[in-house]
């Protein structure tokens, strides 16, 4: 009898032990998880880079992220604009401190946009190194890429599927996470065909998740849409694979067509691996 109560009672024990572990368990995990959610990326969720995730390269001008600029009138050091130069690719420094804020961002107007896809990447990205990967060369600033001793742009000029992205294409990027290097002054888009000028100094690099784009009311007749993005790791974001915009709405103008308004319903988008 002793014996059967002394089992019953190391065995109600145990098991007051395994359920207050398990308790404590799962109290642990919710400040880490809820840190992971903040500072993780994904293609259209939160949480850390995983194999399913993804990062969407983008380029993003002064339309979009400058200092002075509304609706956040950053500073000269919340951008990094003291330090802009060929090849700058430090992270924003408000986007660094503030992992896990949502906020707005006007995306320029048309014929001046702000966001832009690049959907091809040109052989000769990979082939300058330092890697095998034109689109992480262009991340890293290789050699004729924004680094190197000599001819540091010479391989940013007439990018062929340079895409500014007006009220359609902006809308389909809702739930995915970008990477975008951010310039100091505009990208240059010429039509027919349709290629970017990449040169110049860059601000750096910032990581957003596109929460919503809605249509913006107080600015000109052709002002773009506003983006709430919610800012994210950017060294996250480069651990992800990294993907292309494959079928971002090409415009046939400057000035066609004038899509200012998100429309109701857009195409699912493509993604296409970054060579």
């Amino acid at each position: 009898m002793k014996y059967k109560t002394k089992s019953s009672l190391l065995l109600m024990a145990a098991i007051a032990m395994s359920t207050a572990f398990t308790s404590c368990q799962k109290e642990d995990w919710q400040p880490l998880k809820d840190a992971i959610e903040d500072a993780g990326n994904t293609g259209g969720n939160t949480g850390t880079p995983t194999p399913s995730s993804s990062a969407i390269l983008l380029v993003i001008d002064e339309e979009s992220i400058d200092n002075g600029n509304a609706p956040n009138n950053f500073s000269e050091t919340d951008v990094n604009d003291q330090i802009a130069n060929l090849g700058q690719r430090s992270t924003l420094r408000y986007f660094k401190n503030n992992i896990g804020k949502s906020i707005n961002l006007y995306s320029g107007e048309v014929g001046d946009e702000g966001w832009h896809a690049i959907k091809s990447i040109p052989a000769s990205w990979k082939s300058a190194g330092p890697t095998n990967s034109g689109a992480q060369n262009f991340l890293k600033a290789g050699p004729g890429l924004g680094g190197g001793n000599d001819d540091r742009e010479v391989l940013l000029d007439k990018i062929p599927n340079v895409t500014p992205l007006r009220a359609t294409g902006l809308k389909m990027l809702i739930g995915q996470t970008v990477l975008a290097v951010v310039y100091d002054g505009d990208i240059s888009i010429n039509y027919g065909p349709l290629n970017g000028n990449l040169q110049g100094a860059n601000l750096g690099l910032v990581a957003l998740k596109i929460e919503a784009v809605t249509k913006r009311t107080d600015g000109s007749s052709g002002s773009l849409p506003i983006i709430k993005v919610k800012i994210m790791n950017v060294e996250s974001a480069k651990a992800a694979p990294l993907k292309l915009f494959s079928n971002a709405p090409a415009p046939r103008s400057s000035s066609e067509p004038y899509d200012i308004t998100p429309p109701a319903t857009v195409s699912t988008i493509s993604l296409t691996n970054a060579p």
